[in-house]
């Protein structure tokens, strides 16, 4: 019978050093008896491995090669003389083209660390030394060379599986290449990723139900291989998949980066069945290296210091039982003398690299430049797809056009046709601040859909498809007919029912003050979800927010009757509801008479004590502009955003 884990191995020594001809791993059918009736079946053979060669159809294009040698990464303390922890120390190894590493090890000894170090993603507050070579140069990879899947799909949930990547091809392949070109492109991916049937299906999220979670894995992994990264990173592909669609998910991989001569490091916490699809493995435990090569070595190792993996046990189950010190103290009183002979191995692995042919494959040329798409075509790109997500999503602007229908609907009808009396005065008033206050309010309703957007887009900054001015500007370019319909339909409803001042001019201004109002509440919702991109602390403070500027924007209180100190100066100048609503009083009293004559608009102006200096447009233009300032304020943020997400998220 032959064993999925033979021991007995443990006679004569390990060769450590690793030639460009050895392991790649490969199955074997085999006899294997039952108790209940034998059989022969088909088992994998994790002895035997040896070296993956790219495909001959690979490109012609220099491979990676990844090699890192005695790194530590450090995190500051939580206090201010706290001492600093380090979470990895003296790890080297080293990544070829056309294969797969593994870095395995049990829940904190540092894989995910290792991975954004070599990806170059530390966040703030860590630090790192040792030295990480990308074909034996100490440089950054160019655009497209590279990709990084993180463990959370973030993509757009209103989008079909054909689209996402059709439009992601638009933001990362260059201009040089045809529309139909990225199309057949973007297809031929999603055909290697096993997506072929779920093309035109949805993504799907909170809302509608969509494509599974493999599935999901996959188009993260489409969107990343679009440019045919050369070096691909990937954080915890298998996780939340059963052990058919971790296998699947991990064959395709495999069979891609043997194809096309790609290097591929992978952080996995459960490899499961998906381990015989590793060429290479590195076994961390407690932020230090026990083992580094290939499986078959990694076998013998463990057999050689007093671990030998029992029969018919996978591999990397053995492995990560021995090193896994949480709920067996007999394999820690024990895995204390094999971590020292390990950290002897490590030294021995690492000397026996530098003289190795593999270590001269190193010295290759950097990876050539490739060439991004323009500015205006990831900006037309962004457009469309935002413009596609915002149709598609509910919840960002269909729920409040018909909310703001219904709303508008009710008002006029309860405000049906405002007579000129006297009495009416106070009518017109109710009415604008109503409306005013209920359409700002309810403007931050859009944030969580907004949020996930955020979400999306950071991901994509970080693998460098397209920055922030490109965002921004089709944002808001995609937005401005949503917001339109949303604002124009039911202010005209509004207009018409409730018989306010009549004339091209006035509605025109309404319409507009209101599209301006509304815009500039989602440029403060922008700014938050920067921040707190939790949805309901979101929600909060944006509610928070309008209500602070409410109180002291001439509603409940005249200007001249409010506090000095603070509520007045500044907080009543810095209060977009201010212009807004005196801009509303202007379009409405101007040039306004009632029946008796006792009173005229220009009084009725001066006892709201609305500033007469300058006109109605000018309140409009200083909306624009504070709409702008907000969005400038995004832009600013965002820069400095992934350092205060994680103090935020400390303190709350």
């Amino acid at each position: 019978m032959q064993p999925l884990c033979p021991n007995g191995g443990g006679t004569g020594s390990v060769d450590f050093s690793l030639t460009s001809g050895q392991h790649s791993g490969r199955r074997r059918p085999t006899s294997v008896g039952s108790g209940s009736g034998g059989g022969v079946r088909e088992e994998v053979c994790f002895a035997d491995v040896e070296a993956v060669q790219p495909s001959p159809d690979a490109r012609d294009d220099p491979a990676v090669y990844l090699t890192w040698e005695d790194v530590c990464v450090t995190a500051a303390g939580a206090g201010s003389r706290a001492s600093p922890a380090r979470i990895l120390e003296g790890i080297s190894g080293h990544a070829r083209a056309g294969g797969v590493l593994a870095i395995m090890g049990p829940s904190g000894c540092g894989k995910t660390t290792l991975l954004d170090t070599l990806a170059g993603r530390l966040g703030p507050g860590m630090s790192k030394t040792g030295l990480i070579l990308i074909n034996g140069r100490q440089e950054k990879l160019a655009f497209g060379t590279s990709a990084y899947v993180t463990q959370d799909n973030v993509l757009m949930s209103t989008l079909s599986v054909r689209e996402a990547v059709y439009y992601s091809a638009h933001l990362q392949l260059p201009d040089t290449m045809s529309r139909s070109e990225k199309r057949t492109h973007a297809e031929h991916v999603i055909r290697e990723m096993g997506l072929s049937d779920a093309m035109d299906t949805r993504i799907g999220g909170r809302i509608t139900k969509g494509i599974s979670g493999g599935q999901r894995k996959r188009v993260s992994i489409c969107v990343e291989m679009l440019t045919r990264p050369r070096l691909l990173f990937l954080d915890e592909p298998t996780s939340g998949l059963d052990s058919a669609a971790s296998y699947h998910v991990m064959s395709h991989i495999t069979s891609v980066a043997a194809g096309e001569g790609m290097t591929i490091v992978a952080a996995v916490h459960q490899p499961g069945e998906v381990f015989e699809l590793f060429h290479s493995l590195c076994l961390l435990a407690n932020g230090r290296t026990v083992f580094f090569g290939t499986v078959n070595d990694a076998t013998e190792f463990f057999d050689l210091n007093g671990f030998p993996c029992p029969c018919l046990r996978n591999p990397s189950e053995h492995f990560l039982g021995t090193i896994n010190k949480d709920f067996d103290e007999e394999i820690v009183e024990d895995s204390r003398n094999k971590r020292k002979t390990a950290a002897e191995a490590i030294d021995t692995l690492a000397n026996a690299y530098q003289s190795s042919a593999y270590s001269e494959k190193t010295t290759y040329q950097i990876i050539q430049m490739k060439e991004m798409a323009s500015f205006c075509t990831k900006l037309l790109a962004l457009t469309k797809r935002s413009s596609v997500n915002m149709r598609r999503d509910m919840g960002y602007y269909w729920m409040r056009f018909a909310v703001f229908t219904v709303a508008c609907t009710c008002v006029g009808t309860v405000f049906h046709h405002i007579d000129n009396s006297n009495n009416s005065i106070q009518t017109r008033c109710n009415v604008i601040k109503y409306m005013t206050i209920f359409l700002t309010f309810m403007a931050i309703g859009g944030f969580p859909s907004f949020a996930e957007d955020i979400k999306v887009f950071r991901r994509e900054r970080l693998s460098g498809h397209y920055g922030v001015t490109e965002f921004l500007i089709s944002n808001t370019l995609s937005a401005t007919p949503y917001l339109a319909v949303m604002i124009i339909i039911p202010g005209a409803i509004l207009y018409y029912l409730t018989g306010l001042t009549r004339g091209g001019s006035n509605i025109a201004y309404f319409v507009a003050t209101l599209y301006i109002c509304i815009m500039l509440v989602e440029s403060i919702m922008m700014v938050i979800a920067v921040v707190v991109p939790d949805f309901l602390m979101g929600i909060i403070i944006g509610a928070g927010l309008q209500g602070v500027m409410m109180t002291n924007g001439g509603f409940f209180r005249l200007p001249n009757e409010l506090p000095k100190p603070v509520w007045k100066y500044p907080c009543y100048y810095i209060s977009f509801h201010k212009y807004a609503v005196q801009g509303f009083y202007k379009n409405e009293f101007i040039g306004q008479t009632f029946a008796n004559a006792t009173i005229t608009g220009h009084q009725v102006l001066e006892s709201l004590q609305v500033e007469m200096c300058y006109s109605k447009w000018v309140n409009l233009a200083i909306l624009f502009g504070m709409a702008l300032v907000y969005r400038m304020m995004f832009f600013a943020i965002i820069k400095v955003a992934e350092g205060v997400r994680p103090k935020m998220k400390c303190c709350l």
